[in-house]
């Protein structure tokens, strides 16, 4: 048994820092994923986001391609309805071109933002009630013996990248399966319907040219530390901005670690901050791997794919080691 590991990076920024910085430190840091023997590195797509730089997932992961020889590279994802699948296929065509064999495109259908800056993005409430077609139309591009519209996306044709679904519901899930697409789920965001959406991607799905069989993987929160306190401290810049967006009315960055450290949390606070924690793969060594193992042995994910939001670059490095400590631990586990 093995379980591969990756990567899912928002790109966030901290209080001190810049947008810049974050683009900056997440180049630098998607070569020392690959040493650690990550299989892919994903960018969301965000956008009038000021905490999270990740407005534009495909001209990030050329960069992140360039920074690496052997990491596959991608988008977590590209949300559909906000571009025209002509330019995304010319897009990620060219990438896969430049880096045969080296990228995905996961594909979304949420805005991503607000209604107004959705508006701004050109993108088509048609497109969002139809995702479906969307992918369809994205996936004829790929197609070189499909001349029906006679457009070609160049070059397209004939680079063709992973296409993965992504969502967070069970709806999503039976989605990928009937299109016959790998499915990435979002337990970060709804760890409540991770087992039961992708049952329903099984039960729906139906090969394709894409893929014979289904093919999975689980994007969760982690920070790993040598303790559980050490990981809930390290984590904690994270899981106060998750407060100040529902408290704050201006939001803009992530808090710094000091201002994490001296905050007073509230009961209400620490009830909150929980129900984020327990699902998500937040503790010492040990304590990922019981989790790692339950969630996996729930769900039957083939992949791990971890979301790890700390200021500091060396326990961002930290955590993903010991991670795949713990994912050694559950792999060598007597069945």
């Amino acid at each position: 048994m093995t379980l591969p590991l990756s990567v899912l990076d928002v790109v966030p920024v901290f209080e001190g820092g810049s947008a810049t910085q974050a683009l900056s430190d997440t180049v630098a840091f998607a070569p020392k994923a690959e040493e650690l023997g990550y299989l892919r590195y994903w960018v969301a797509e965000h956008h009038n986001t000021t905490s999270l730089a990740t407005s534009a997932p495909a001209v990030l992961a050329g960069r992140l391609a360039a920074a690496t020889t052997t990491l596959r590279v991608g988008s977590g994802g590209v949300l559909l309805p906000n571009h025209a699948p002509l330019v995304v296929a010319e897009q990620f065509g060219t990438l896969e071109a430049l880096y045969p064999g080296r990228v995905d495109l996961g594909l979304g259908r949420a805005p991503g933002t607000d209604p107004r800056t959705a508006r701004a993005l050109r993108r088509s409430p048609e497109g969002a009630a139809d995702f479906a077609g969307e992918i369809g139309e994205l996936r004829g591009y790929f197609a070189p013996a499909d001349r029906s519209t006679g457009i070609v996306a160049v070059p397209a044709a004939d680079a063709r990248p992973d296409l993965w679904v992504l969502g967070s519901s069970p709806g999503s899930g039976a989605l990928a399966g009937s299109l016959g697409l790998p499915y990435a789920y979002a337990h970060q965001i709804n760890p409540r319907d991770t087992a039961a959406a992708l049952a329903a991607y099984r039960n729906a799905f139906r090969p394709s040219a894409d893929l014979d069989r289904p093919r999975t993987l689980i994007a969760a929160l982690v920070s790993v530390a040598p303790t559980d306190d050490e990981a809930l401290t390290t984590a904690s810049s994270y899981l106060l901005g998750k407060v100040l967006m529902r408290t704050s009315p201006h939001f803009d960055v992530f808090p710094a670690a000091a201002r994490a450290a001296a905050h007073r949390w509230s009961p209400a606070e620490r009830e909150f901050v929980r129900g984020i924690v327990e699902p998500q793969l937040i503790g010492g060594v040990e304590t990922v791997a019981s989790k790692l193992e339950r969630l996996i042995g729930e769900t039957g994910a083939d992949e791990l794919m971890a979301l790890t939001v700390v200021p500091s670059q060396d326990d961002r490095l930290r955590s993903f080691r010991l991670l795949a400590e713990a994912a050694r631990i559950v792999v060598s586990a007597p069945l």
